[in-house]
């Protein structure tokens, strides 16, 4: 995987612009927000309890929802949108998202040209946003060009926490390396993914402390580790573990340092308590979990960030192969994972992990539908707003942005949709954005009306 390194943005928002005069009813241009923005005879999902709202109003100043009553408000020159009834819920969050890496056949990536995969990655980003995904937490990619150019509004895309370089050991989940590139020299880049940012091989503990603090000095907001074996690297059987328990401490101390937090790729039982002792405080997958992991889990309040992965996700692997094998190793566990998160009661957050494919990343609102599988429409929903900020406030003072997501709250980032028919009674609603998201509002600014 390939992608180019530019320098982090410090996530600053792009300087609000004046309504034109005329009508206030009238759209915007896309992205572009007035002073102020009233949606009128709304009914409220708010990201944290499971009912809508009687009828209510909703005023956004600027990039931040400033009063919610069920009165009148009076705002003066205010773009209206009348909801009729519809519902207002917060934009949707996804929290393992690759935003370098969605849409393009692991072949191109491995390849292609870097400023090739970058504007590719740029289209994807706003196809994402549109699906009403406003946030995405990303768990490795090189995306620091990418964030910077939508927090300075020249690419219309999601807010990105990011975690740069995904930091792998040598022969780890993230060494795509062949053998004839070995071998490396402790201390030294380990292949050109290592050099441009897309992942970090590291084989000792001072060496974690290194590509971590890189990391951070990029901009990460958090710090995600391949802590056993994983599906698409060549090199990465499911029941390896990788790094030692001194190394994952060493890279929690040098993140703790910083006021955040390392996530760690993990399946397997032995992954996911390694990582646990060391003090890492999210799981991701944890798809070959057993109970005494799960209830582990639970006793030391560590976050469960896992996906309800789709089938046709193996399809980015040739029939048969050893990825598309071990995929079905993984895939086969996700049941088995949620109804331990279920019985145990686990800080549970939703991802979808797309990888490969612009195809299956159109299907990111349906995969968060499937999770009725499980839950109920509300309890999804929550999830993937108000539950999932909670997983993003554990960066800190390293958040790239200032305020809340997540939720439909006064003094809450305005990351707002406006939905026909009511999610919470039917999740099919969600599963169709381009039929149901009537507006699709990010920091203010419309980026969808079609009312």
């Amino acid at each position: 995987m390939v992608s180019i390194v530019l320098a982090a943005s410090a996530g600053a928002h792009s300087a609000l612009q004046q309504a034109p005069e005329g009508d206030a009813s009238a759209p915007p241009a896309t992205g572009v927000a007035p002073a102020a923005t009233l949606f009128t005879n709304v009914r409220i999902f708010d990201g944290t309890h499971g009912r809508l709202s009687a009828p209510s109003n909703v005023l956004v100043q600027g990039n931040t929802i400033a009063r919610i009553s069920a009165g009148a408000i009076d705002a003066p020159g205010a773009r209206r949108i009348d909801g009729r009834g519809r519902t207002l819920m917060p934009g949707l969050i996804d929290m393992h998202w690759h935003s370098m890496f969605a849409g393009i056949p692991i072949q191109t990536l491995m390849t292609a040209d870097t400023g090739y995969i970058n504007i590719v990655a740029g289209a994807e980003s706003r196809k994402t946003l549109l699906r009403g995904f406003t946030t995405v937490r990303d768990v490795g990619g090189a995306v620091w060009g990418l964030k910077a150019a939508i927090d300075a509004g020249h690419a219309d895309g999601p807010r990105i926490w990011p975690s740069g370089a995904m930091i792998t050991v040598t022969s780890g989940h993230g060494d795509f390396r062949e053998a004839s590139d070995l071998p490396r020299t402790v201390g030294q880049p380990g292949s050109r993914h290592d050099v441009l940012g897309d992942s970090a091989i590291a084989d000792t503990p001072d060496e974690l402390r290194v590509r971590v603090r890189e990391q951070l000095m990029r901009g990460a907001s958090q710090i995600k580790l391949t802590a056993g074996g994983g599906v698409s690297s060549p090199h990465s059987p499911l029941d390896v573990v990788t790094f030692t328990e001194p190394e994952v401490r060493a890279a929690v101390e040098a993140a703790t340092d910083w006021g955040t937090y390392v996530t760690v790729h993990a399946y397997t039982p032995e992954a996911i308590q390694r990582a646990i002792r060391a003090g890492v405080k999210c799981i991701e997958h944890g798809s070959l979990m057993d109970d005494a992991t799960a209830r582990r889990i639970r006793d030391t309040g560590t976050w469960l960030s896992t996906q309800p992965f789709p089938p046709e996700l193996a399809n980015a692997f040739p029939t048969g192969s050893e990825q598309w094998q071990k995929a079905q190793e993984v895939f086969a566990g996700t049941d088995q994972t949620y109804r331990f998160a279920i019985k145990y009661k686990l800080k549970t957050a939703f991802g979808t992990d797309v990888l490969f494919s612009s195809a299956l990343a159109s299907q990111q609102n349906r995969i968060l539908a499937s999770l009725t599988r499980w839950y109920t429409p509300a309890e999804a929903l929550v999830m993937a707003t108000g539950t999932n900020a909670q997983l993003l406030a554990l960066s800190g003072k390293r958040s790239p942005y200032a305020g809340r997501v997540g939720v439909v709250e006064e003094g809450a980032l305005a990351d707002l949709l406006l939905v026909e028919g009511d999610p919470l009674a039917d999740i099919n609603v969600i599963a169709d954005p381009d039929a149901n998201f009537d507006v699709i509002m990010k920091d203010g600014k419309i980026y969808k009306d079609a009312r």
